[in-house]
């Protein structure tokens, strides 16, 4: 059932759509696939997150803050509290650890527990010297237990300045030097999706992010309902699409756009490894079970009778 599920075929296509809550290390598989075939529209589609006030490191790497008011700083040089938001995924022996830099050095080590963590450090200098602050991850692992990741809410200076990781901060993945970098700009998963693709070296009008809405049920038909208006007031010539899901999620995430677009057009999709293969068999066959009961209400309740509810 499982390879049933999260089978690949592709077709001829010169749209891809691409699920909106992936992980990011997820999507970097579709990279070859994106820089090798000649897709001219790229739409990355889900539904509004509710956990975007913290950044969600995944992996290994830097989330840097850039101080965008210089010119409200102060230029004497004193003594500044310094606090940095944090918190992890799982704590105890999985909490997440990680350095602070200010400009090039290290300023504090500390770890985080799975709840909100103030970390605290003082430092000595002028602000308008900082061109930038950095913190780095680097204990991430993955297991039977769980998935170790850091979130970074915010960095607060003297409890009256305080910045934001969205539209403050960009991510270097691995090792610092800008080769594998993304710009947080976004306000929405979906757009750190777009993000990501950006940082394959492609043309950034090729791809559109679609939002919606936070919804607990339904989610993946009311996100191909979007993508149907999008493509009707787009007026963007369809050859064909590919449908980009992960995991045995592939199957009813193209069954669901099957159903929805329109019968002419020619659909394939494309299944992303899930990072949760290590998880134990018990676990692998829970999840089976799961998105097979969702399969089988997609197929025969939700997408015959609830089209005109939506």
């Amino acid at each position: 059932m499982t390879s049933f599920l999260s089978e690949t075929r592709r077709v001829n296509a010169n749209l891809m759509i691409v699920d909106g809550w992936m992980r990011l290390t997820t999507v970097d598989n579709l990279k070859e696939e994106i820089q090798n075939d000649n897709y001219d529209k790229i739409l990355v589609a889900g539904i509004r997150s509710t956990n975007l006030d913290f950044y969600k490191l995944a992996m290994n790497g830097f989330l840097i803050f850039y101080p965008q008011f210089q010119e409200l700083l102060d230029k004497d040089i004193k003594e500044h509290s310094i606090e940095i938001v944090t918190r992890s995924k799982m704590g105890g022996i999985y909490k997440c650890h990680f350095y602070f830099y200010i400009n090039d050095s290290i300023a504090g080590e500390f770890y985080s527990e799975a709840f909100e963590n103030v970390s605290y450090l003082k430092w000595e200098g002028s602000l308008k010297d900082i061109d930038s602050m950095m913190v780095q991850f680097t204990n991430d692992m993955y297991d039977n237990y769980g998935d170790r990741d850091l979130f970074i809410k915010e960095i607060r200076i003297d409890s009256t300045i305080v910045i934001s990781y969205q539209h403050n901060t960009v991510t270097d993945f691995g090792q610092i030097g800008g080769l594998d970098r993304i710009v947080n700009d976004y306000d929405s998963h979906p757009q750190i999706i777009r993000n990501k693709i950006y940082s394959f070296g492609i043309d950034t009008a090729i791809v559109t992010a679609i939002t919606l809405e936070h919804k607990r049920f339904n989610r993946t038909l009311s996100t191909a309902l979007a993508v149907r208006r999008w493509i009707e007031n787009s007026g963007h010539a369809i050859e064909g699409i590919n449908v980009v899901s992960m995991g045995i999620h592939s199957k009813r995430t193209w069954r669901t756009y099957r159903s929805v677009l329109n019968k002419s057009i020619d659909i394939g999709y494309i299944s992303l490894p899930d990072y949760r293969d290590s998880d134990s068999k018990a676990r692998k066959v829970l999840r089976t079970i799961t998105e097979s009961i969702d399969y089988l209400y997609y197929c025969i309740i939700l997408i015959p009778y609830g089209l005109n509810l939506l």
